[in-house]
Order: structure tokens, then sequence, then C-alpha cells
């Protein structure tokens, strides 16, 4: 019996997706031009974010961060990522539960497709380090 749990085990295993698998397979050079077309007025063109980003607006929200590495976009798990573009950052904070949150980011849900969305992610996360994309894909469920 042994021996079968083994066999299975090496039969299972492969099937297992690296964590992350959302942004895999993706069309990056599309992801590229609508991120330009949708994000870049806010996020900036080489995705630098907005100056003073970590200092509040007058209404209490945060101006657009960096979505490069030296950002905390890889910070989160890719459904986060695509709740927050989808639903806005008020939107996809109160499906989580948090109420308490000012967010300037708005949804785009109804402007581009969900596939339009994960190629956006796509590219943005093909711009990290190899290291940055590693560490944000371990924040990922697997995927079998």
């Amino acid at each position: 019996m042994k021996g079968l749990v083994v066999a299975l085990g090496i039969f299972v295993c492969p099937t297992i997706v690296q964590a992350g698998h959302e942004l895999d397979d993706r069309d990056i050079g599309a992801g590229k031009v609508l991120y330009k077309e949708h994000c870049a007025s806010c996020h900036g063109a080489d995705l630098e974010g907005a100056p003073n980003w970590r200092s509040p607006n007058d209404d209490g929200t945060l101006p657009a961060p960096p979505h490069d590495e030296t950002g905390h976009t890889w910070h989160h798990d890719n459904q986060l990522l695509y709740a927050y573009t989808a639903s806005g950052g008020e939107g996809a904070l109160a499906e989580r539960g948090i109420t308490n949150f000012k967010s300037a980011m708005p949804g785009f849900a109804d402007v581009i497709s969900e596939e339009e969305i994960w190629n956006i992610l796509a590219y943005i996360r093909s711009t990290w380090p190899k290291r940055v994309q590693e560490i944000q894909a371990g924040m990922n469920p697997p995927h079998r």
C-alpha cells in the first residue's frame, strides 16, 4: 500500500500548477497597451505611481501607488489585485468586510473585460524582477 501512495503522489503532483496561475499564459503585449490606455494616467507610464503616493490627498485618499517593484502591488495576491481593479479600492475591500477605507481607485469591470484585467495584471507582473515575481506568486493558493 505504501508503494501505491508514493506512486499516486508521483502522478498527482505534476498536475499542481504554480501558485499565481491566474497570470500565466496571458497576453502581456495586450496588457501593456491596455495599461497605457486605462492605468498610466494615474499610475504612471513607467508604473512609477503618482508623486508623493504615500501622502494622503485632501480628501483622505492616497494617490495612485507605483506598480513597479518599488510599490506594494506585489505584496498582494492575484485575487485581491483583480478585485481592486474590477471593483475599485473601496468595493474590493468591502467584499472582504473592510468598510472604513477611502480609496480613489475606481472599478473597471464596466470598462474592460475580465480577460483584459488579467492581461494588465500579467503585464505589471512581467516588469518585476524574478525574485519579486516569485515572492508574489507564493501569496497565491496553488491551483489543481
